[in-house]
């Protein structure tokens, strides 16, 4: 017998790598029959000054993260994808993606893609997907490849 994932965390952040993490996230949901869950983190300190919380730019990341998640619910229904929840969340988004959604939502599938960061990056910030297969408690998938599994240019 083999593993039917019931609810499928994905997160995304504008880039490509997230972007085909998604795609591919929407034809594992439809395999599994799951829910998809669509994450899309603020990063809270990116907002913070020496002195204070930036509230005009924290509201314009809310409402293009907003827009961004009701174009790929979209594309999730035109693909034949039902069963979608879209989030947004403020704070951390190695721990929210690790540790809190999954715990959140029961999800027992992750999926990331391949971090952008080169290894001098990776060292001074850390790469998200590195942080969530080290401390995620369910399955983490990092997408590597295009939709046809072919490796993509880098």
């Amino acid at each position: 017998m083999f593993e039917q994932y019931e609810t499928i965390l994905v997160a995304v952040d504008g880039s490509d790598e997230a972007e085909l993490a998604f795609k591919k996230a929407v034809n594992v949901a439809k395999r599994n029959n799951a829910k998809l869950i669509l994450a899309h983190i603020i990063d809270t300190r990116a907002f913070q000054t020496i002195s204070s919380f930036d509230e005009d730019l924290a509201q314009q990341a809310t409402e293009m993260a907003k827009k961004t998640l009701d174009e790929l619910v979209s594309y999730a229904n035109l693909q034949g994808l039902e069963t979608i929840e879209p989030i947004v969340e403020y704070g951390t988004p190695k721990t929210l993606i690790s540790r809190q959604l999954p715990d959140d939502y029961n999800v027992d599938l992750i999926m990331i893609g391949a971090t952008g960061l080169n290894a001098v990056e990776r060292l001074l910030i850390g790469s998200v997907s590195e942080y969530v297969i080290r401390h995620a408690h369910c399955d983490v998938l990092v997408v590597r490849t295009d939709l046809e599994n072919k490796q993509t240019e880098e």
